[in-house]
């Protein structure tokens, strides 16, 4: 089932991903921020359980932040399994 994810406190807008029936995530975008490095967490992610995904992003901060766009998508994971 794909969802969208409207993101708090970093540069990417929103997350788009898509959760099979085995919380195994997949297809995974970003809509602004970094791009390279956006992309390059989607491509890490794609297959992995998403408890696993929650595990390693959540908690990581963004420069001065208490966020960061990884920590983002922890919490849109977080509120769909």
């Amino acid at each position: 089932m794909e969802y969208e994810f409207l993101t708090q406190g970093v540069c990417a807008k929103k997350i788009n991903f898509e959760l099979d029936e085995n919380n195994k995530v997949h297809n995974v975008r970003f809509t602004g921020g970094c791009n390279g490095n956006l992309k390059a967490i989607s491509k890490l992610v794609e297959g992995m359980d998403a408890e696993k995904v929650i595990e390693i992003l959540e908690g990581n901060i963004c420069g001065y932040k208490n966020t960061s766009c990884a920590d983002q998508f922890a919490k849109a994971l977080k509120e769909r399994i």
